[in-house]
């Protein structure tokens, strides 16, 4: 249940009928507790619609709002606000069902683009936000119940295989992995830019690519089968939920390409420019304020990014039937997007009621604010990341508990390790670079993976001295200050999903989860749960039970695992 959905709706009911007209109440969770568990902040807009003076008005919603059962007290603060504390039968109620998700009553087909590592090279730190970040948003959509369709749109395609097809096809080389056909593709680059010849050969080569030759496809398939398989052990190293079935690259469309250019011609949008196809919008201008283009075919004929994007679009709007479709990005193709959105807009690729939609994030860097690298500059492959985490998260976890059986301390650093990637990524602000940091990711201390993990491991342990069942079921009574802190905090995860699923911020869950954590610590602390009379432990066991349920359920939603013991 959203309970701030419900009491909001409850309040809108209210201002409705005092104005005659619909005004949003603004419900929040309360900044401070003396301030209630909700605030209402929207009286002040539909009082002046009425010319009338927001406390009064306030006072009126109060008593017209139909909150018996649900809010203890609701009180007129400062100018208008009104704060509304719960009340705790109703929170006892909530947390008596064994659903921890409800899912909404009208669901959406989303497709969601995410991850799309270029192929032939390794998959490096540069790729982890886009497949880190869309994930959290996949899975939390799949929890409310929208259906979710995956797609990794792989560059696997055009002039980068053009070079690699030639330099094996000259130099009769062979590899033996990913690394060694990165380091060829670097070698035919070079040639490719001095050597004439060369450059000739990648270019008929891509030419028989695109026209489907049969040596040709012979080999680029192997090179296609080789990343593909590198980049299922990444995702499955680090718990992405991405699968093969769910790559649709950048060659997936090619026959669809010409037929993007006949609609955009029949829809009048195609000029020719200096020989190349383009679509010129009137709301992209350049610093002369000429108008920009839209390049969708090359003078000799090639297509490029944007036309395979197109074709991406609508297909997955005409074929896939999306109602929303979300992008994960870096922040420097937001121009590309807008242009992108536009022109699939105009040519009616897609349904007017369709969302189309670019999350765009920013960088890692170091501590000095450059973009997180080795020391000589170059890219950091994720198998080397994911291992270098492996050994911090051993040193980490033998230091603290060095009375772990081996099998458990592997599950323990593996879980730690890929947790503190994740989770220092996931609990930043997308929009935002953020400072790679081994020592923050790896504390136990603050909004870290590992505070919340030993905060699970911790409840784990009150069940297992406590000979109780994880999944303890009795009735709970709250009975102070703290218990209803946390009670609070329990009902509003279904509030903080449906946020993370509109906003496409998972950095909204990792802050509830935090704080759930913290909370917790503090009831542990202050509420004895083994040593009391029965009803109160039987309460406060089943607090506890769904505060690791929350937990565990949260950081699965984050592909992040969870131990019984730390």
């Amino acid at each position: 249940m959203n309970v701030r959905k419900l009491v909001g709706n409850q309040l809108e009911k209210a201002i409705t009928e005092i104005t005659s007209e619909y005004s949003p109440a603004m419900v929040v969770p309360a900044s401070r507790p003396e301030f209630g568990d909700y605030q209402a902040n929207g009286i002040m807009a539909a009082a002046k619609k009425l010319n009338k003076k927001p406390r009064d008005i306030a006072s009126l919603v109060i008593e017209k709002a139909e909150l018996n059962g649900i809010v203890e007290k609701a009180e007129v603060a400062g100018p208008g606000f009104i704060n509304l504390f719960l009340n705790r039968n109703f929170l006892s109620e909530c947390l008596s069902s064994a659903t921890l998700v409800t899912p909404l009553n009208r669901t959406q087909k989303i497709v969601v683009d995410y991850s799309s590592p270029n192929l032939a090279k390794e998959m490096h730190v540069g790729h982890l936000r886009s497949a880190i970040i869309g994930d959290a948003v996949v899975r939390t959509l799949e929890s409310l119940g929208h259906e979710v369709v995956r797609q990794n749109h792989t560059g696997d395609w055009g002039t980068p295989f053009g070079k690699l097809i030639a330099y094996f096809d000259q130099s009769g080389a062979d590899y033996n992995g990913l690394a060694d056909l990165e380091k060829f593709y670097i070698e035919a680059n070079h040639k490719f830019n001095t050597d004439d010849n060369f450059a000739e050969a990648s270019r008929k080569a891509v030419v028989n690519l695109h026209t489907g030759d049969p040596e040709t496809i012979t080999t680029w398939k192997k090179f296609i089968g080789a990343s593909v398989n590198h980049m299922q052990k990444v995702y499955e190293r680090i718990g992405i939920s991405l699968e093969p079935n769910h790559i649709r690259g950048e060659s997936s469309y090619n026959e669809d390409l010409p037929g993007i250019l006949e609609d955009l011609n029949a829809e009048g949008l195609l000029t020719t420019s200096d020989g190349a196809k383009c679509v010129f919008l009137d709301e992209f201008k350049g610093k002369d304020n000429k108008p920009l283009p839209v390049l969708v075919q090359k003078s000799d004929g090639g297509f490029l990014y944007h036309t395979t994007d197109l074709a991406a679009v609508k297909y997955r709007s005409g074929i896939l039937n999306a109602d929303r479709i979300l992008y994960f990005t870096d922040a420097r193709q937001n121009l590309h997007f807008k242009m992108l959105f536009a022109v699939a807009r105009a040519a009616q690729f897609v349904e007017e009621d369709t969302a189309l939609e670019h999350h765009p994030f920013g960088k890692i860097v170091d501590g000095d604010g450059k973009p997180f690298s080795t020391r000589d500059g170059g890219t950091i492959p994720l198998m080397k990341l994911i291992d270098e985490a492996l050994v911090r998260a051993r040193a980490t976890v033998l230091m603290r508990n060095r009375g772990l059986t081996i099998d458990k301390i592997d599950e323990v650093v593996s879980a730690v390790a890929v947790g503190a990637i994740k989770y220092a990524d996931l609990s930043k602000n997308r929009t935002n670079d953020y400072v790679f940091d081994w020592d923050n990711m790896l504390s136990f201390e603050g909004n870290t993976s590992p505070y919340i993990q030993y905060g699970f491991a911790r409840i784990m342990s009150l069940f297992s001295k406590g000979n109780a069942r994880a999944d303890h079921r009795a009735a709970i009574t709250i009975r102070n200050d703290i218990e209803h802190a946390l009670a609070v905090q329990l009902v509003r995860y279904q509030e903080t999903l449906e946020q993370v699923a509109t906003e496409a911020m998972p950095h909204y869950l990792c802050g509830y989860l935090y704080e759930l954590t913290t909370l917790f610590m503090r009831f542990y602390e202050k509420c004895p749960v083994l040593e009391e009379p029965t009803a109160i432990r039987e309460s406060r066991l089943t607090l506890c039970s769904k505060t690791a349920a929350t937990l565990k359920h949260g950081l699965n939603l984050l592909g992040i695992s969870t131990v019984s013991q730390m």
